[in-house]
């Protein structure tokens, strides 16, 4: 668990002091948890919460697992946060079931819980949920990929999440219905795996370990026609491998994020289309969130959609999308 204590402050937060108390008063104290430090998507979310946190007179503090799907990481920090007086936690949650005890017993203290990008199971665990509606993610690159296939047969691989975990779930089912195949419904946990998906592996949201699900696909079946990533990192890795089989031309690869890099991998050919996200809006729609709650005590519910987008080098028939430009504009990571 990486834990950061940022603040558009300079003064130091003295936890257990009496002197702190009123500072404590005036100033929001929130704490943003991702699921790592590194990946740029959470990157950007961090940089984003930190400018609203300014602009807004609130106290940041940050941390992070060590990777997808640390959950005692994500714990740990929880726990931190609120002995250092955060009375909100946005969180990114790696284990959507794992965290919910932890989030139960911060909210039974007063704290509010927002959770940003993935939802908790049930989702009703934290107080409110801000995010991508991963399901129409999955549904926009379904499309794309359908109608870039024309009369060729689908024969697929998914590169997914790890199991169990709704967001993963949500973008593949979600494809699988944007390619007119059959597919578990929205709110489903479960993987879809209809006759046209002919490999799946877990690639944990890794470049190395979507290469490595890519090549081992490709071993067993060599006449792949179109492959999805759950994310731009694990689409990297497939596409690797697919130009070290000589395949990167004729198999349609799709993917969900919008960061820089995975637009750039657009525009040069190795990934056919993304749906992009906006982890800048989750961050400051939470903090502006945050610090209402503290000031008012009002608090959010519900889900919040902060918006998809389908970006694409080349539009094909009956699909709307964004083109490698309007992407780049809207990017996350570095431009």
């Amino acid at each position: 668990m990486l834990l950061r204590l940022s603040s558009c402050f300079s003064a130091v937060l003295v936890l257990g002091s009496a002197l702190a108390a009123p500072a404590r008063a005036q100033v929001p104290v929130i704490g943003l948890i991702t699921k790592t430090s590194t990946n740029p998507f959470f990157v950007k979310m961090r940089e984003g919460a930190e400018a609203a946190a300014k602009v807004a007179g609130a106290r940041l503090l940050t941390g992070s697992g060590r990777g997808d799907g640390d959950n005692a990481g994500q714990v740990t920090a929880m726990e931190n946060m609120v002995a250092a007086g955060a009375r909100v936690i946005l969180i990114t949650v790696s284990d959507a079931k794992a965290i919910v005890p932890s989030i139960r017993k911060a909210r039974a203290r007063g704290v509010l819980v927002i959770a940003l990008d993935s939802p908790t199971d049930p989702m009703d665990a934290t107080d409110a949920f801000l995010g991508t509606d991963n399901y129409q993610a999955g549904i926009l690159i379904g499309r794309y990929a359908r109608a870039a296939l024309g009369a060729r047969p689908a024969r697929i691989v998914t590169l997914d999440l790890l199991p169990g975990h709704p967001v993963g779930a949500q973008r593949h089912n979600g494809f699988l219905a944007g390619m007119g195949l059959v597919a578990p419904a929205a709110t489903a946990n479960t993987l879809g795996k209809p006759d046209e998906v002919v490999c799946m592996a877990d690639s944990y949201g890794d470049q190395a370990k979507g290469q490595t699900g890519m090549e081992n696909c490709l071993q067993r079946i060599p006449d792949v026609t179109v492959v999805y990533t759950v994310n731009e990192p694990s689409a990297a890795g497939a596409a690797r491998a697919l130009k070290v089989a000589g395949k990167d031309k004729t198999v349609i690869l799709v993917t969900v994020d919008g960061g820089c890099q995975g637009v750039r991998d657009v525009a040069a050919g190795a990934i056919a289309a993304t749906a992009q996200q906006y982890p800048v809006r989750m961050a400051e729609l939470g903090v502006q969130a945050g610090v209402t709650f503290v000031k008012t005590g009002k608090k959010p519910s519900g889900y919040t959609d902060t918006g998809v987008a389908l970006i694409a080098a080349r539009s094909v028939k009956g699909v709307e999308s964004r083109d490698v430009q309007a992407g780049l504009a809207s990017c996350f990571g570095n431009k």
